[in-house]
Parts: structure tokens; C-alpha cells; sequence
């Protein structure tokens, strides 16, 4: 059932989404002059004006003197220019991955900065879910300080998951869950009210990696999580392809051949478990540690070596299978195991020159500049992105639930 507040021609919704759209700008273009900000609104001086006033009154924005060395010598002469830009400190968002072996977590304020990034170790299949959640609300708090928290606006978290998108996980088969509302198991376990979204941790990071000023791009991209497990998101044009279960870009399930005796798949190759399996066995070590393995590679070891070389061909394989269903023009590589990838790069080129067909162009891959943190950075990149969205929570208080509309109305 419609009402008011919820009409989008309404004079409420239109001044919300005048709001969300001057946030935006803000945040792609850093800085903006008031007769800028209004051209990109699409609204006169006065109108735009009383959105501004709003966005400071409420601490979102500010004016600032001019500061962009981007702007001719012309524009900048005589008396420096006042400009509007977004208070980074107003709010916060967290973004936490849950990893089959680590905890991380990403802090970014309201300009999308990443303020503060930890991880630590975890046996995530051993801990079960209940301390999972626990050991990851506990980072939070210890990396941002408890008089902090009223302005915290998202708490996103990441797993390797099949889930829909209300955060229900269907199916983790590295951390052994199944069938949990995992947004709403952290949002209880949370001491503050906070809006929770969860993601599958490949989306994420194609999320984090897509994110920003100026990031959005044209074409298909292959993003893929090299962990325990291999995860995979695609970008298309900009914009997350979920499919219709959210399983887009899921090539770790790949079969890897159909004589395989093992009947293994792509993850389970090219997988940090399936690394390490084989460096125990050919190096002799009880315990090795994956910088071990890499060490060898980078000292020509010839076990290590080899390990490597089957690594390299097995990814280029599941890479050239995806450029026949997918087509992307670029593959970006994350995840502790992508540091593996430059000392390979010209071995899975070889390896994709003889296995792709001349009629299928060979994508370009890159290995993302954060490694490490990136899923995280996508679960905070997805709550600052809802907060900058007509779902953010500053626009639901006060406003009456479906339930109550109907009720009066009867």
C-alpha cells in the first residue's frame, strides 16, 4: 500500500533525492562550486541552495576555500573561490571479511577514505559461526574508539558464500555454515543499532575495486578472490552481474577435467589449500608457511617451481574457459594467493596463447593493489553506497511501516 512518504513525486522524496544527488556529486568530484553543484542538480541557484543548507545543517557538508590545482590559472585568479565538499568525519562505515583463515576489516569515512584497515588469524571452519560473528564485531570495536559509534552509518560484511541478497547464506562449504541470516546474526550481535548488509566476498571486492571517484569504467571485468577457496564477481559497464542466484562469475566450481580421477575442481587447484598440499608433500615441512612456498618460487626451487607452473595453467585454463561465456577484456586478481601471480604471469600467458582460440581475445590481468583487504573494502564500499541511496536509514526514521500505513487506512 502507497503512502506519502513513500511517493516519489512527493515534495519529501524529491528534496531526498535532490540531497542523495548532491552527495553524490560531492563525492565524485571532491569539491564544487555552488553554481557547479547546482548545474549538476539540474536546479537554479535558490533551490539548491536550500538542498546545501540542509546538507550543512545536518554536518554532511561544509564550505571550504577553493584548493583544486586542477583549475586554470584564469579560474583561479583574484580572490579564492568558496567551495563545497563532503565532511569526511560526519559518518562511518565498516566493512569486515570473515575468511576460512583471517578476520579483516576496513574502516572509510563519508568520503569513501579508508581511515583504518587490521585483520588478524582465524580458523574460521573450527570457530563455527557464533564466534566467527563474535571475533569480528570484537575487531571492530577494537580498531574504532566507543565514543565513535553514534556516527557509524553501515557495518558490511563479507564471506565466501552463496547467499541471496538479503544475506542469507544458503551455502559456505569452506567455513562449513549453511542456511544462516547472517546479516541479521551480526546485527544482533552488534551493541549499536547499525544497518548490516552481508555479501558474497567475491562480489565485495568487485564491489571495493569498482567503487569510488572517477572508478567506474566500460567493459567486462573478471574480478576473482584467490584464497582458500577461489571466489569470482563481474563487473559489467560498471555494474555488479549477481545472475540470478548471485553465482556470476563462480569459475572456482570449475571442473578441471573430466578424467581427473580426484574429480577436482578450481579451487581446490589453484586454492591456498591445494597449494599448501602440495608444498608439504614436495618440500618435506611439517608446517610451511604460504610465504615459504613463494620465497622458493622467487629462489627458483625447482619443486616450488613446479607447483607454481601447474598453478599457472590451471588458472589459465578456468580463464580461458570463462572468456567463452563471460568475454571480459580484463581480469583483476585478489586475495593472499594473487601475490603468486606476477612471478607466473608469463607462464599463464603462454599457457592461455595455446589454450584460448584465435576467434577469443586474451584479456589483460592485473593484480589489485590491495590484496589483502579488499573484500572488506567492498562490504564498507557497499554501506557507504546504500548510505548515498534513497535506502539510507536518515531517510526511514520517523516514516510509519507498511504495516502501520495500512492500518490507518482501514
Amino acid at each position: 500500500m502507497n503512502y506519502p512518504a513513500l511517493i516519489a513525486s512527493s515534495p519529501r522524496r524529491v528534496r531526498q533525492s535532490n540531497e542523495i544527488a548532491a552527495l553524490r556529486a560531492l563525492h565524485q568530484f571532491g569539491q564544487l562550486s555552488r553554481a557547479e553543484l547546482a548545474r549538476k542538480l539540474g536546479l537554479n541557484r535558490s533551490s539548491s541552495g536550500h538542498i546545501i543548507a540542509g546538507l550543512t545543517a545536518n554536518g554532511l557538508v561544509r564550505e571550504v576555500v577553493e584548493d583544486r590545482p586542477d583549475r586554470p590559472s584564469y579560474a583561479r585568479a583574484g580572490r579564492p573561490g568558496i567551495m563545497l565538499q563532503l565532511v569526511p568525519n560526519a559518518v562511518f562505515f565498516l566493512g569486515v571479511e570473515i575468511g576460512v583463515e583471517h578476520l579483516s576489516i576496513v574502516e572509510l569515512d563519508l568520503g569513501a577514505n579508508v581511515i583504518t584497515a587490521s585483520a588478524e588469524p582465524l580458523d574460521g571452519p573450527a570457530v563455527g559461526v557464533d564466534v566467527a560473528i563474535e571475533r569480528a564485531v570484537r575487531l571492530a570495536f577494537e580498531a574504532v574508539p566507543q565514543g565513535k559509534w553514534d556516527r557509524c552509518e553501515g557495518f558490511g560484511v563479507s564471506i565466501p558464500a552463496h547467499m541471496d541478497r538479503n544475506g542469507f547464506v544458503r551455502l559456505a562449504p569452506l567455513l562449513g555454515w549453511r542456511d544462516l541470516p547472517l546479516a541479521d546474526l551480526v546485527k544482533g550481535a552488534l551493541p549499536v543499532q547499525v544497518p548490516v548488509l552481508a555479501e558474497n566476498d567475491a562480489n565485495a571486492f568487485a564491489i571495493g575495486a569498482t567503487y569510488g571517484r572517477n572508478a567506474a569504467r566500460s567493459g567486462v571485468t573478471l574480478f576473482l578472490v584467490l584464497e582458500s577457496g577461489v571466489g569470482g564477481g563481474i563487473v559489467v559497464d560498471g555494474v555488479l552481474l549477481r545472475g540470478a542466484n548471485g553465482l556470476a562469475g563462480e569459475i572456482g566450481h570449475l571442473r578441471m577435467a573430466v578424467e581427473d580421477p580426484q574429480e577436482r575442481n578450481l579451487e581446490q587447484v589453484i586454492g591456498l589449500e591445494g597449494i599448501m598440499a602440495a608444498y608439504r608433500e614436495a618440500s618435506g615441512l611439517a608446517r610451511p608457511s604460504f610465504a615459504d612456498f613463494i620465497a622458493d618460487v622467487q629462489d627458483r626451487v625447482s619443486s616450488a617451481v613446479s607447483i607454481a607452473d601447474a598453478w599457472a595453467k590451471s588458472l589459465a585454463f578456468a580463464l580461458s574457459q570463462a572468456c567463452r561465456i563471460v568475454d571480459p577484456d580484463r581480469v583483476v586478481l585478489g586475495g593472499s594467493v594473487a601475490v603468486l601471480y606476477p612471478l607466473v604471469a608469463t607462464r599463464v600467458a603462454s599457457h592461455l596463447q595455446q589454450m584460448q582460440e584465435a576467434s577469443f581475445p586474451v584479456p589483460s590481468i592485473i593484480v589489485n593493489a590491495d590484496t589483502a583487504f579488499g573484500s572488506a573494502l567492498g562490504a564498507a564500499c557497499m554501506m557507504h553506497q546504500r548510505y548515498l541511496s534513497m535506502e539510507s536509514e536518515r531517510f526511514l526514521e520517523g516514516m510509519p511501516s507498511l504495516e502501520q500505513s495500512d492500518a490507518a487506512k482501514s
